[in-house]
């Protein structure tokens, strides 16, 4: 029997919570919970999901939103269930897209709008016990640690390093963030949640409510999750340090998709090659 609760760290669960329309409100008070201050969004705009080029491996592994605010600011909010080779330089190289867009034809200023990346972590890139901290706020500093720019601003929540309880929460981004941890193994409400945006999004995650399409979409997701979990602790059960443990993670993921375009080549139809590989359709359709 599948718990009440969706899992947020599956794409299903993630873009049910905070990627559409009508919950578009969530969204708003998650990135307010753990923005700074001075950079409070009321509004938000989704974009087309298909300006981030990521690749197909990146797609098993980060599931993204791409919304701009009311003052043309652009945020990004990810989700990553695995960390992969290179994490730091990835994150760089995709917030650079939307530094990009901003471009202007003929006589510009080259005055940008702030750009964020808000990344939810499912596992610890913090390697260094006595540097390990849930959160970290990264923006443009000199040698003497002072502001040059924050126009790019990177906000990494490592989860793993989230263990409050109940009566140790404090401020809405503790709540938000007991909320996401714990969501799939809630039976109910906890006290501490029972505000209208919480309850909001309890209601948006309960499973049951979903049409059989959906609750099978969803099924789909969370077996896909849960069998790239398990490669990844297999093989750092194994004694596979972190680096080659991701990087079987990233081999099953290509030798999917190679598998899925000779398959296709052959004129196997879509689903038959989604069943067999794991990816979506529209992967396919890329291949």
């Amino acid at each position: 029997m599948l718990p009440r609760y969706i899992n947020p760290y599956t794409d299903f669960g993630f873009k049910k919570l905070f990627g559409e329309e009508a919950n578009k409100d969530l969204l708003v008070n998650f990135l307010n919970a753990v923005l700074p201050p001075e950079h409070q969004v009321h509004q938000l705009y989704f974009n087309n999901p298909e300006q981030l080029p990521n690749n197909i491996v990146d797609r098993k592994a980060i599931f993204d939103i791409s919304c701009t605010g009311e003052h043309n600011e652009s945020f990004t909010v990810e989700m990553q269930k695995a960390k992969q080779l290179y994490f730091k330089d990835r994150a760089l190289f995709y917030t650079s897209f939307p530094v990009q867009r901003q471009a202007q034809k003929g006589d510009w200023d080259f005055r940008l709008n702030p750009i964020f990346l808000v990344a939810i972590l499912d596992f610890e890139y913090d390697e260094e016990a006595e540097r390990r901290k849930l959160c970290r706020n990264v923006a443009l500093r000199d040698e003497d640690g002072e502001l040059f720019s924050d126009k790019i601003q990177m906000i990494f929540l490592q989860m793993p390093f989230f263990n409050l309880k109940e009566p140790e929460l404090v401020t809405q981004r503790d709540k938000w963030l007991f909320f996401l941890k714990n969501l799939e193994s809630f039976d109910d409400i906890p006290a501490i949640l029972r505000e209208p945006i919480f309850e909001k999004a309890f209601y948006v995650a309960e499973y049951i409510k979903f049409p059989p399409q959906l609750q099978a979409a969803y099924q789909k997701d969370l077996m896909a999750y849960r069998d790239n979990k398990n490669v990844l602790d297999t093989a750092r059960d194994e004694g596979f340090d972190e680096g080659k443990a991701e990087g079987i993670v990233e081999g099953e993921a290509k030798r999917q998709t190679e598998i899925a375009r000779n398959l296709k080549q052959l004129g196997v139809d879509y689903e038959t090659i989604a069943q067999g590989t794991g990816l979506s359709i529209n992967e396919i359709k890329k291949l």
